[in-house]
């Protein structure tokens, strides 16, 4: 984000007439442009739990009340979320949730099972973290955008297309190269990164709790092929920076 940045404009929104758009630039861009990177991670952690990209979109509407117990309490809240649940294509139900005293919006994902957005989710913390960005980047979040570089002036049709453009020309002129092991990478690389101290990155890592670290590696590398497996299931939608 630091190299796209350094000489980026971004003119946002529509306008009518002759009147200029407004422009981010400089530290405000790139805090905006940060929030729409964390705001996609998110989006794609929910996703996980919803099962339908469109209902993630519709929840990204910062206008909806579906964040506390109260907006859930409130039908009115309800309605308004699945009416544009509807338009987006995806039949929806408003229904008493008797566990919480409040109502949830019941729609079906591609296998038929039955999801539901209502109290139990809104307590999830990718979905607290995603309503939180949603209201962070609606001051800026509206397309269309306009990137300018120099003379360059490029189009971008949404916010995730603008990330994608951006993220590209941070990269540019950039070569990344991934190694299973330092002893992979010749002399000369590992003096320029790991053996370098102004360049390279040191992570600590601590063994808080011996006895739990040492259940969760033998449920990890042990041989009972059961107890793995119930350990993935439960903790899959809660993996973080996994390598693949």
């Amino acid at each position: 984000m630091r190299r796209a940045t350094e000489s980026l404009v971004l003119e946002y929104g529509a306008v009518n007439g002759n009147a200029s758009k407004p422009r981010l630039e400089g530290h405000e861009l790139k805090a905006f442009l940060m929030k729409l990177d964390e705001f996609q991670q998110m989006s794609q952690k929910l996703e996980r739990r919803v099962r339908d990209s469109r209902v993630v979109e519709v929840l990204s509407n910062a206008e909806l009340k579906v964040d506390s117990k109260a907006d859930f309490s409130d039908r009115v809240n309800l309605d308004a979320l699945a009416g544009e649940l509807r338009t987006a294509g995806i039949p929806t139900q408003v229904l008493a949730d008797e566990e919480h005293s409040a109502f949830y919006a019941m729609f079906h994902d591609s296998t038929n099972a039955e999801r539901r957005i209502g109290v139990d989710l809104s307590h999830q913390p990718e979905y607290r973290k995603y309503r939180v960005l949603a209201r962070d980047i609606s001051k800026f979040n509206k397309p269309p955008f306009t990137v300018l570089r120099n003379e360059n002036r490029d189009a971008q049709n949404n916010w995730r297309d603008l990330l994608e453009h951006v993220k590209i020309e941070g990269k540019r002129d950039a070569s990344v190269q991934r190694y299973k092991g330092l002893g992979e990478m010749n002399a000369e690389q590992l003096a320029d990164t790991t053996m370098n101290p102004e360049k390279r990155t040191l992570l600590v890592v601590r063994l808080e709790d011996v006895v739990a670290t040492d259940l969760i590696f033998t449920t990890l590398m042990g041989e009972d092929v059961e107890s793995r497996r119930k350990f993935i299931e439960e903790n899959a939608l809660d993996v973080k920076n996994l390598d693949v």
